[in-house]
């Protein structure tokens, strides 16, 4: 079975949370697939958002594309409901001025049917964050 990018609304994810609201920037434009556009906070932290997937899902990787983003945490669920969340990775990103921060996270074949990304800190008052992946396959139900 080929791996997917399930993050992508294109595959059926959904942002089914997100801690800011701009209307400029969605929390939408997360899942679209496309590096130009992103969500913005729009202050204090931490600030949160969950995607939610069409079906439980069995990960080897989540990458983020964002930008300003101090100290990320990374959690999933496994409930029907986003509830429960166990911590995966939690990791301090390099401060890159001017350009995306790239960063990718290897995990050992794990199943979700939702994940939390907490940014715990950022290097600025307002962060954005591009696009997020989650490659890999769906489980057979």
């Amino acid at each position: 079975m080929r791996a997917a990018d399930w993050c992508l609304s294109s595959a059926g994810a959904d942002v089914v949370l997100a801690t800011s609201s701009d209307e400029q920037h969605p929390a939408e434009n997360m899942a679209d697939g496309s590096s130009e556009t992103f969500w913005t906070t729009t202050g204090m932290f931490p600030q949160e958002f969950v995607i939610g997937f069409p079906k439980c899902v069995k990960i080897s990787k989540v990458a983020i594309q964002c930008y300003l983003v101090r100290t990320l945490r990374i959690e999933r669920s496994v409930s029907k409901d986003p509830v429960d969340f166990e911590p995966c990775v939690e990791k301090d990103l390099q401060h890159t001025e001017g350009q995306l921060q790239m960063e990718e996270f290897p995990l050992p074949d794990f199943q979700a049917t939702y994940l939390r990304f907490i940014i715990k800190s950022g290097f600025d008052h307002f962060v954005s964050v591009h696009r997020v992946m989650a490659e890999g396959t769906a489980e057979d139900t």
